[in-house]
């Protein structure tokens, strides 16, 4: 994972305190140094921090490939188990309401044990519970393996932040939160057909050993190659080590307390965002749950061809998520107030979601892969809600009201999944789920337009009396 142009590392000192947040919440200095800035100058900057951003990529596409497994075998599981809609859109849903429920919990991990640590006890449970899951022989054991995964997967994207807030200059940190975001719909997109084409030789059991397999083999790598602290790693230099210094200017975090809390629930700006992303979301979760059983029961498309032509929705979002933030960049710089940057992308990714409906009236196979395509491509563009979150809350409050911003979007999926199982058990039919989804979509869209007046950031809460 390292580049072959490291500079030499002679004669280096240790710093007897080089003053770095990051540095400070571990409680040492262990490979710090002394004269960075003189050493850095004129110096070509390793490049070990894309190294870890391609591992990062890598744990993320893997950890969405293990929760949308089971969308693949649902066919298979509702079968064997001889489950109703709305028992699989339980099991589909409680994943969301553990990983919902463990946010703040796991964050607490993440700082204690630090992101290397965290991430990886996280891999290896998830990994453990993917291939339990190939062994269960109960709804009652799928049900409590959801929780689990849930529950251990919560560290996830907390540590992802982490990560990058503490390996990359803010001027690459945009970027670097895309690359890695990427992963979660490339393992969406390699989900179907691959996982399709394990289910057709082995069966959905294996599907699950396999899965969780790799993923502990990934986990004895990242233990090997990650660290959690640039001056940790062995083969960076001064000069990439002073690209990460800016964390030390960041701003001093504030204790999460029920004033705080009230002062980000009493904006309509953050209500916006925080409904907009709560229906993105759901959006998202339909093709993380039922789009398999959709495209298998409603339009009779299975086996490998299902998987593979059901991928192309997958791709389309991944295209979305890269290029949204793409559009928006360009057009801040070709002079568009911030306001019109944002939120253009996102209002437009609503109205291509909403297109799903259409899917209701033809039997084309190439038509609904078209509709969907187009739908899940306009769901991608809301990972700019990430962006609008951190340049409307609060500095003071930044990692706070990221909190309750994933606590509402995490919500999304988790009622989704839910009522659209409850909707096929009362009416036989996915014409009524597919209206629900688009629903939502146009839900989303009043709240970007209406509720979020400006991208702009709020004033500071007033300190407690």
């Amino acid at each position: 994972m390292h580049t072959p142009d490291h500079a030499e590392r002679d004669g280096r000192q240790p710093a007897a305190d080089t003053g770095s947040e990051a540095v400070a919440e571990t409680g040492t200095g262990t490979g710090a140094r002394a004269g960075g800035g003189a050493a850095a100058a004129g110096a070509r900057p390793t490049r070990v921090r894309y190294g870890l951003l391609g591992l990062l990529f890598l744990v993320t596409a893997l950890n969405y490939l293990d929760r949308s497994n089971l969308s693949v075998a649902a066919p298979h599981l509702k079968d064997e188990f001889d489950l109703s809609a709305t028992e699989l859109g339980l099991l589909f849903s409680l994943f969301s309401w553990s990983y919902v429920l463990v946010q703040i919990p796991g964050g607490w991990l993440l700082d204690r044990l630090g992101p290397k640590l965290a991430y990886g006890y996280a891999l290896v449970g998830w990994s453990l519970v993917t291939v339990a899951t190939g062994f269960a022989r109960s709804l009652n054991t799928l049900l409590g393996l959801r929780i689990a995964l849930g529950l251990s997967e919560a560290p996830t994207f907390p540590a992802n932040n982490k990560f990058v807030s503490t390996w990359f200059p803010s001027s690459e940190r945009a970027r670097a939160t895309g690359v890695y975001s990427a992963g979660q719909y490339l393992g969406l997109a390699l989900a179907l057909p691959l996982l399709s084409w394990i289910i057709a030789g082995s069966g959905w059991r294996e599907m699950f050993v396999i899965t969780g397999a790799v993923g502990l083999v990934l986990a004895v790598f990242w233990f090997w190659k990650a660290h959690s602290l640039p001056a940790e790693h062995p083969r960076i230099n001064e000069a990439e080590l002073a690209l990460t210094k800016e964390t030390e200017t960041a701003p001093a975090r504030v204790k999460a307390s029920w004033p705080e809390i009230r002062h980000l629930l009493s904006h309509r700006r953050l209500w916006g965002m925080y409904i907009g992303n709560f229906a993105a979301n759901g959006v998202m979760w339909f093709f993380l749950s039922w789009f398999p059983t959709y495209l298998t029961d409603e339009k009779g498309i299975t086996g490998i061809t299902g998987g593979s032509i059901g991928s192309v929705p997958y791709v389309a979002a991944l295209v979305g998520v890269l290029s949204s933030g793409y559009i928006s960049d360009r057009l801040l710089r070709r002079g568009l107030s911030r306001t019109a940057a944002r939120k253009i992308p996102l209002v437009c990714g609503f109205v291509l979601s909403g297109c799903i409906v259409t899917a209701n009236f033809t039997d084309s196979t190439g038509l609904v892969i078209l509709i969907m395509s187009i739908a899940f491509f306009g769901q991608g563009t809301s990972a700019l809600g990430w962006t609008i979150c951190s340049e409307v809350a609060p500095v003071r409050s930044l990692g706070l009201a990221g909190g309750v911003f994933n606590f509402f979007t995490n919500l999304g999926g988790a009622i989704s999944p839910l009522i659209v199982g409850v909707i096929l058990d009362r009416t036989g039919s996915f014409a009524v789920a597919l209206t629900f989804i688009a629903g939502l979509a146009m839900a989303g869209l009043l709240c970007y337009l209406l509720l979020i007046d400006r991208v702009e950031r709020l004033p500071e809460p007033k300190p407690a009396k």
